[in-house]
């Protein structure tokens, strides 16, 4: 991740819901992305900015909330452990992408920002 400070301090910027509305639009990018082999290093990109995003909004958010985004962050760490498998698979890329859009679904839920 590209000058992660400097990152940080722009994510920090904003309140907790509109942080979660932009990890779950990276979960999105992810599942695109993988559906090209030559997106290879973005999706590990993504994968570490994620992760950061958690590490950065979870510790603000109720209990319960917090812990889906920890389990969250435990299913990228797992990708980014097995991913010398699941890149050149693609049927395995294909379960990672849906189980991202999965997660995208549940963290926009999470944040607050669709209506009720």
């Amino acid at each position: 991740m590209k000058d992660q400070q400097m990152i940080r301090e722009r994510y920090l910027r904003d309140d907790l819901p509109v942080r979660l509305g932009g990890l779950a639009a990276n979960l999105r990018r992810i599942k695109s992305f993988a559906a090209k082999d030559t997106n290879q290093a973005a999706v590990e990109n993504l994968i570490d900015e994620s992760k950061f995003f958690i590490e950065w909004s979870a510790a603000e958010a109720e209990t319960a909330k917090a812990a889906e985004l920890v389990e969250l962050q435990i299913q990228l760490a797992r990708w980014q452990y097995r991913w010398s498998r699941i890149w050149p698979d693609p049927e395995l890329r294909a379960q990672m992408a849906e189980q991202s859009r999965i997660w995208s679904d549940r963290v926009l839920s999470l944040s607050g920002l669709l209506p009720a």
